[in-house]
């Protein structure tokens, strides 16, 4: 057993709905085994996205997802309202995924607290 282990804080657990800064902790704690998921359209993911999301709309989200995505991965789950947001994670949630987080306030909510975005293209393929 590790003795430091418990030295350390650890970050926040995944929860069904999470806040902006609750990922930004897991983000900043350096915990990689998590997928950021953008569901909005393609026009807007291009514009400002979370740095590190990928874009799976919600239109497509199920059938790429079951194609990349492990159904024990951690996901977040945002766009740029909270009833988008929970349509998508009811999705996946429906075809068998254990760890489905919505982030509350989506991405209005993480450009208000100045977390880093990013332009540009990064799609799930």
């Amino acid at each position: 057993m590790n003795l430091l282990f418990g030295l350390f804080p650890s970050p926040p657990p995944l929860k069904a709905r999470s806040r902006v800064y609750e990922l930004k902790a897991r983000l900043d704690w350096g915990e990689p085994a998590l997928t950021i998921i953008d569901v909005r359209d393609r026009y807007e993911f291009n514009q400002c996205h979370i740095m590190g999301a990928v874009h799976l709309p919600t239109h497509q989200l199920v059938d790429r997802a079951l194609v990349s995505l492990e159904l024990i991965r951690d996901l977040y789950i945002y766009s740029d309202t909270d009833e988008d947001t929970a349509v998508a994670a009811a999705k996946l949630r429906e075809v068998g995924y254990l760890n489905v987080s919505e982030l509350q306030g989506g991405l209005p909510v993480w450009k208000a607290y100045d977390y880093p975005i990013e332009r540009g293209v990064l799609s799930l393929v």
